[in-house]
């Protein structure tokens, strides 16, 4: 089920990144309000436009948020994969992305601060 809703999650994420796609949402919405009058701006009209958003909305939340999982995903691999390679990097970056929010924010401080250091000093 989960390799079916990834492909599934990738096609949508490709269509909906479609500039097409968002021309024709812009046209449905255009059309929606033009047929403002004809229905006289009654509630089933703007039932209409609410529903149909709120409906898109729901579903496009969790196609975006598995088509950025994978990506996250796949860019950390990378990541770790070049830090492995690298003959003097440290190893211990590897996976790091699962430490809690402050440890990453620490290590962060560190690495900003022992660049900015050698940044001063002339070191490369």
């Amino acid at each position: 089920m989960g390799t079916y809703f990834s492909k599934l999650s990738e096609k949508f994420s490709e269509i909906t990144g479609h500039y097409s796609a968002f021309i024709i949402a812009f046209l449905f919405i255009i059309i929606w309000a033009l047929s403002g009058p004809i229905f006289q701006f009654s509630d089933t009209w703007q039932l209409v436009i609410n529903t149909s958003t709120t409906i898109i909305t729901f579903l496009m939340v969790f196609i975006i948020q598995n088509s950025q999982n994978r990506d996250s995903c796949a860019l950390h691999t990378k990541i770790d994969e070049l830090i492995d390679v690298v003959k003097n990097a440290d190893k211990d970056f590897i996976g790091i992305e699962h430490m809690p929010l402050e440890k990453l924010q620490k290590l962060k401080e560190k690495i900003e601060e022992h660049a900015a250091h050698k940044a001063h000093s002339g070191e490369h």
